[in-house]
């Protein structure tokens, strides 16, 4: 792997670029803070550089964030009553509950957990797994139904949903296959957050680039975006 380097304001971000038979370019932070990304050969260096900096408030954030807390603060969920979860905006407890019937709950500011053996970690990581990725999709396809009302009639394609664990995207447009790719952590984003995340990316459908076009039309559709994003970015990403 290569070392390069690209200024963003007054920072300087450094990564590892790693060649490898990718369909996107990937980014991710590691927790001793080194960040790798990843693009296939066909990828000019130019483009992977700009998508660095099209990154760098994201990455100078979470550079800082992980500076003040640390690596510990990315700790795996262990499933026990108590634990924290997010979901929809909100912050929930979990109660683990002993059951024949097994199954996910949430209840007045509880996530419940019914499960034979409360002892079985990986029983119970299925069962909420499962239960948020359902909740995902219904979520995530209710948006966009929504945010495709602002723009059916400029002649956009309504996509369809798929989701996928991503480290360094909220989301992406995959224009010849008709979808738009969501992160799951956004389901711990507010509704309003997802909407912003969802029109985002149907806007790719008719232009390509961030420039000038992109943002007025989001802007004309979306006025408050920039706040949207601004807590997904500041808020949001601090639980993921």
């Amino acid at each position: 792997m290569t070392k390069y380097m690209v200024e963003y304001g007054d920072e300087k971000i450094y990564f590892k670029l790693e060649r490898k038979d990718v369909k996107n370019i990937n980014l991710n932070i590691r927790p001793d803070m080194s960040i790798l990304v990843s693009a296939n050969d066909s990828v000019p260096l130019e483009c992977i550089k700009d998508f660095v900096k099209e990154k760098g408030s994201w990455i100078i954030r979470n550079l800082n964030y992980f500076k003040k807390f640390g690596p510990m603060q990315m700790a795996e969920k262990e499933y026990v009553s108590g634990e924290s979860i997010n979901y929809l905006g909100k912050q929930y407890r979990l109660r683990v509950v002993e059951s024949k019937i097994e199954t996910v709950k949430y209840f007045r500011g509880y996530i419940y957990i019914y499960v034979k053996n409360k002892d079985d970690y990986k029983r119970k990581e299925g069962l909420f797994n499962d239960w948020l990725n359902e909740k995902a999709h219904f979520h995530f396809n209710e948006s966009l139904d929504r945010m495709y009302q602002l723009i059916q009639d400029y002649k956009i394609p309504k996509p369809a949903i798929k989701i996928r664990q991503m480290k360094a995207r909220w989301g992406s447009c995959h224009r010849r296959d008709r979808t738009i790719l969501l992160n799951s952590d956004l389901i711990k984003a507010p509704k309003y957050c997802i909407d912003y995340v969802v029109l985002h990316e149907l806007l790719h459908f008719k232009y390509r680039n961030h420039d000038e076009e992109f943002y007025g039309f989001l802007t004309s559709l979306m006025p408050d975006w920039e706040k949207r994003k601004r807590i997904l970015d500041e808020e949001v990403i601090r639980d993921l």
